[in-house]
């Protein structure tokens, strides 16, 4: 979906991968990460964000929660992050970005309120009387008062399957109250998600019936008395999404895919934000005139269906943003990603070991892959700031640095 995109837009990125793939600098399955790209995105949607003002939240799950990223988003000027859960939030506190919402999409389980607090999150979402019970008890333990959002829902409203859950927006005050006298919390605002989606027929990013929910939730606690009001307001955000939230009443944004330039949206049209994300690996055998290439990371984000996939070998002497891209066959969705599929139709022109390179919208933290973040692409001195786990709190480098020390040295 994104690799002509990254062919035409940020060639560098992939010349890069493919150059410290080769050199052995970076393994295959690692997700390499511009991070002047990806700071420069961040500039923008913050600078846009400021105008509106919106506070925006970044969302690192899908990279992998890479902390040298987290640590490019602070530089760009997004300085909190949204954990969708507590290991996301642990995560990118390590890249230094502070926590300021979690507990949504994924709740904090009952034992681990207090770690989640240890976090200091600027703001936790609650579905239930009795999380934000859990969290006003963890707060109090450390002398704080928590602001809680609350998940509100309505008929009508558009959720994921298995994202279901929260108040109801017809009793949202009554709720609200109740949550509000609990000790260690205080109500805060509401929250929901997707607030904005990208129609896939159109192309066009689209509000969601839940926005409306939330709007008319945020005025009803307003006109019930409760004070700054936050209404936050996830999903599909760029910087051309932004306005249309803020006219709505959001005060809140939560960009993920926007900071890597492959939301939907990304992938129909040229935004500002540039495409700052691929996927490297290498051909591991080849088999019955097909390249088997390895994967782990395979996990292309079905945001819009199961699209199409197209990857490059790149050979010595080849430059990707030249390289014609060749379908592949990828693994079943049921099927664990060992390997994916390149036909060669009877093509002598891939062999072990040859560079591959993706580009899809990747959601890396439910894969096995690992992310790279490259610095310098924008001043012509690229190099490998570190490779992690795919958890982003693992990191690998020193091994794959050992490992390099050693086959020099039996060379």
């Amino acid at each position: 979906m994104f690799l002509s995109i990254l062919q035409r837009r940020n060639a560098p990125l992939l010349q890069a991968a493919a150059q410290f793939h080769r050199r052995g600098e970076i393994p295959a399955n690692t997700f390499v990460i511009d991070l002047d790209a990806v700071e420069r995105n961040a500039r923008t949607i913050a600078a846009e964000a400021s105008r509106l003002g919106l506070r925006p939240f970044a969302m690192t799950k899908q990279i992998g929660r890479n902390p040298d990223a987290s640590r490019a988003i602070h530089r760009g000027g997004i300085t909190e992050a949204v954990g969708v859960d507590l290991e996301c939030a642990v995560a990118a506190a390590t890249g230094g970005l502070a926590t300021g919402h979690l507990g949504h999409l994924v709740q904090i389980p009952r034992h681990r309120a207090a770690e989640a607090a240890a976090l200091h999150p600027r703001y936790w979402t609650v579905f239930s009387e009795q999380k934000a019970r859990e969290a006003g008890a963890a707060a109090l333990a450390q002398g704080r008062v928590q602001d809680v959002l609350l998940r509100v829902v309505a008929p009508g409203d558009r959720f994921y399957t298995g994202h279901e859950g929260g108040f109801t927006a017809d009793r949202i005050v009554e709720h609200a109250r109740v949550v509000d006298a609990l000790p260690g919390v205080r109500v805060a605002g509401v929250t929901t998600f997707p607030a904005t989606l990208v129609d896939g027929e159109s192309g066009e990013a689209q509000t969601t019936p839940n926005l409306q929910t939330l709007a008319a939730a945020k005025r009803a606690l307003q006109s019930a008395g409760f004070d700054d009001v936050q209404m936050n307001a996830p999903g599909t955000t760029s910087t051309v999404t932004l306005e249309r939230l803020a006219e709505a009443g959001a005060t809140q944004v939560e960009p993920g895919h926007g900071l890597t330039g492959t939301t939907p949206l990304h992938a129909r049209i040229d935004l500002p934000e540039d495409p700052a994300i691929a996927y490297v690996t290498e051909v591991s055998h080849v088999w019955d005139d097909r390249a088997y290439v390895f994967g782990g990371g395979l996990y292309v984000d079905p945001v819009h269906g199961i699209p199409a996939t197209s990857a490059l070998i790149v050979r010595d002497g080849d430059d990707p943003a030249t390289v014609t891209a060749r379908p592949v066959e990828m693994p079943a969705p049921e099927a664990i990603d060992y390997y994916a599929r390149i036909p060669l139709d009877g093509r002598a022109d891939a062999a072990e070991g040859d560079t591959v390179v993706f580009g899809f919208r990747p959601q890396v933290f439910v894969s096995r892959g690992l992310t790279a973040g490259i610095r310098g692409l924008s001043t012509g001195t690229p190099r490998v700031e570190g490779i992690w786990a795919s958890n982003g709190a693992a990191p690998l480098q020193a091994t794959v640095q050992t490992a390099r020390r050693v086959e020099e040295q039996n060379a």
